[in-house]
């Protein structure tokens, strides 16, 4: 028989920037914190995106090719929707509906996050690849992690990957 204290634990890998997806994760994370769940969100390849400190098409990483990722991805405010983007309006109208129907957009969806105290991590393969530091991210990213370390946090819990 399972015990009643047991922590409810839930844990994310965010592994795609898309607007539509980001707010899948954001939405299960802050949605799972606020019912008490110990919620750890572990972000890799494109998901890395939603976290970056500089937000906006800029050149982040060191080297030209991991700078290049940088220029062609640009962060929450540019996060593309995954189907029928349409040049990039979709995102707009995304969140125009979302502000008309009064549900929180991506961006109070991360700053949520952040205020329920989710665990924030990244993902250490994927940052060697894009050349990307720890100093690239926002200050609540608390640890760059490899997948073993991930799993072992995530044991006893639910896992999803979006």
């Amino acid at each position: 028989m399972a015990e009643e204290n047991q922590t409810k634990k839930l844990s994310i890998i965010a592994f795609s920037g898309d607007f539509d997806k980001l707010t899948a994760v954001f939405t299960l994370a802050t949605g799972a914190a606020a019912a008490g769940y110990e919620v750890n969100l572990f972000f890799t390849f494109w998901g890395l995106d939603a976290i970056k400190i500089k937000q906006g098409r800029s050149p982040v990483g060191q080297g030209f090719l991991p700078k290049m990722f940088g220029i062609f991805m640009g962060g929450l405010k540019s996060a593309p929707v995954s189907r029928l983007n349409f040049a990039g309006i979709s995102p707009k109208i995304f969140r125009y509906l979302m502000r008309k129907k009064n549900v929180a957009t991506l961006e109070e969806l991360v700053e949520a996050a952040k205020q329920l105290d989710i665990n924030f991590y990244a993902c250490e393969m994927a940052m060697h690849i894009l050349g990307l530091s720890k100093s690239d991210f926002i200050p609540e990213v608390k640890d760059v992690l490899g997948v073993t370390t991930f799993l072992n946090l995530s044991e006893g819990g639910q896992t999803l990957f979006i």
